[in-house]
């Protein structure tokens, strides 16, 4: 039966992700809505803090269903990422079999090998419908991973199952919605793209991002939120080591609110640059001069806007 709340065209899913408070591009909602037709996973890239994690977690909420993440790092292992046997209870259970007397090594195994004893991980878990609802899956920061475990991912994003020697086949009734992040810190293999419908994911223009402080930080003075967006849509030009993202944007919008600024000025800049940089070296060339200069010019730009 289909889920009435998926979007039936792709103003729909425009709308959809509109009432989460994301805002999206007609590029973005387009592959977002061919992605739940097809029923293909989704491949997102772009820079860190562009809002692609939020995509899922926005498409879970609105379309309520699960959020199961997987988190990716250097040295993900099966174990830790698709499923583990319980080993203590199993151990348990062989030695209670023994003291009763059960010599059937064979029964022993195939109680030992169930599902009683089968710890699900993100991946297994992620096969599994909740309630009638498939999840929504994110594979999040994929390129942290390693080439094997790529490989593995391949038979899941194919045919969405796993094979599990003890158990045989796990296939998921309904397939999740999948969602695979990545920041670019290397490239993904080909053969694990042409699985996925692909979507770079840019920062906004600042007309949208003016938008999502509105959103985000409705207490934010209109005019201070004007030179927020301003301000670091100048800062990432400037070639930073790592340019705020949206996300950083929110919370320096946010911290600004809290302080009861109405406008910048260089000793808030200096003061609250915590918020928007992660870098000290970033922080020390906004704070050394640099920063006064792109204020100077965002406030002759918006005097001559009018």
């Amino acid at each position: 039966m289909p889920d009435p709340l998926l979007p039936s065209s792709i103003d729909d899913t425009i709308s959809l992700l509109g009432d989460q408070n994301y805002l999206a591009g007609r590029a973005l909602a387009t592959v977002i809505f061919l992605a739940l037709k097809m029923k293909r996973p989704l491949f997102f890239e772009g820079e860190a803090g562009v809002g692609k994690t939020e995509i899922a977690k926005v498409l879970a909420s609105a379309l309520d269903r699960p959020l199961i993440r997987l988190q990716c790092y250097e040295g993900l292992d099966i174990a830790s990422a698709v499923y583990e046997w319980n080993y203590p209870a199993q151990m348990l259970e062989i030695r209670l079999a023994e003291a009763s007397g059960t010599t059937d090594r064979s029964r022993i195994e195939s109680d030992i090998f169930s599902e009683r004893y089968l710890i699900r991980r993100p991946v297994l878990q992620a096969l599994s419908s909740v309630g009638g609802k498939a999840p929504v899956f994110l594979i999040d920061e994929l390129d942290r991973t390693d080439e094997a475990f790529e490989a593995f991912l391949l038979e899941v994003l194919s045919d969405f199952q796993v094979t599990i020697p003890e158990l045989g086949t796990i296939k998921a009734t309904e397939p999740p919605i999948v969602i695979i992040t990545t920041n670019r810190t290397r490239e993904v293999h080909d053969a694990l793209k042409r699985r996925c419908l692909y979507h770079w994911v840019d920062y906004p223009a600042a007309a949208q991002e003016l938008e999502i402080i509105r959103r985000k930080v409705p207490g934010c003075n209109a005019a201070l939120s004007e030179q927020i967006v301003a301000y670091v849509q100048k800062l990432r030009t400037l070639d930073l080591f790592k340019n705020p993202g949206v996300a950083e944007t929110i919370d320096w919008a946010t911290a600004l609110t809290e302080l009861d600024r109405l406008a910048l000025d260089p000793e808030t800049i200096s003061d609250t640059l915590g918020t928007l940089l992660k870098y000290q070296d970033d922080i020390a060339r906004i704070t050394g001069g640099e920063g006064t200069k792109v204020l100077e010019e965002v406030s002759r730009e918006m005097q001559a806007a009018g």
